[in-house]
């Protein structure tokens, strides 16, 4: 409502039903609101929204725990093996993206789960490079090796031992037997996919007395290196150079066959 004994005098030369322009403030607020907004991110998601460069290679992350068939808890961290296959055959399909990058950071989980993401990595017609940061343990090691290289940081560790099913007695023949028939896959994957030789995988795999009330052998980064079982020591420089070179390497073979 105005008050007309009140009026509102415009200055001079400006049209007071129409709103002034400020140009000057237009940026600014948008830079806040972007500031705001990288804020935001950082402290919901611990990212922000900085454009990043057009890659050749896709980065794909398995941490925490491997979700199988069963759906874990939801304070677990997890990688959940119905998301991550169709993000290979989709970087199977996709042109523009010439190699993988696995960066490995799990304890582990459903062995069918991680055996079916390592047999797709492992069967991909383009390179791919796992880096193990952090641990690689138990069918951690199966999707490691499943790289056409795999690097390992000197900090990180791999827990090897013998598929088990939640300490509990195995009363059933049938059951002893799908364990010892899944244990012979994850052998023979490993061995192949590896310079470890099958003989160092077993006695790796049943050593007794190194893990507290368990069978097995936590192995650091250089042993890992020393077993055959990773190929090299190394960070992310080094494991995105060496996919680099994979990727042209590939290129040139290509070249060579048209």
């Amino acid at each position: 409502m105005l008050d007309n004994d009140n009026p509102v005098v415009a200055p001079p030369g400006v049209n007071p039903q129409i709103p002034a322009e400020r140009p000057a403030d237009t940026p600014k607020k948008s830079r806040q609101a972007k500031k705001a907004s990288t804020v935001e991110n950082i402290q919901e998601l611990g990212t922000t929204d900085v454009p990043t460069a057009k890659s050749n290679v896709h980065v794909m992350t398995i941490i925490g725990q491997i979700e199988g068939h069963m759906v874990l808890p939801p304070q677990n961290k997890t990688t959940k093996y119905e998301h991550i296959m169709p993000q290979l055959v989709a970087i199977e399909q996709n042109p523009e993206i010439e190699g993988v990058m696995l960066l490995l950071n799990t304890v582990g989980g459903d062995v069918e789960a991680g055996l079916a993401i390592a047999e797709m990595v492992a069967s991909m017609s383009k390179p791919s490079v796992s880096i193990v940061l952090g641990g690689g343990h138990s069918i951690g090691a199966p999707i490691a090796v499943s790289a056409t290289s795999s690097f390992i940081v000197e900090s990180a560790t791999m827990t090897i031992h013998p598929i088990r099913l939640t300490g509990l007695v195995i009363g059933a023949q049938s059951s002893f037997d799908y364990l010892e028939k899944m244990q012979d896959r994850v052998n023979k994957f490993v061995v192949s996919h590896s310079r470890i030789s099958e003989k160092k995988w077993k006695e790796l795999l049943y050593k007794t007395g190194e893990l507290s009330r368990d069978i097995g052998t936590s192995v650091g980064g250089k042993d890992a290196v020393n077993y055959g079982l990773i190929n090299e020591i190394g960070g992310v420089s080094q494991a995105m150079n060496k996919l680099q070179q994979l990727i042209a390497a590939q290129k040139e073979t290509k070249g060579l066959k048209q």
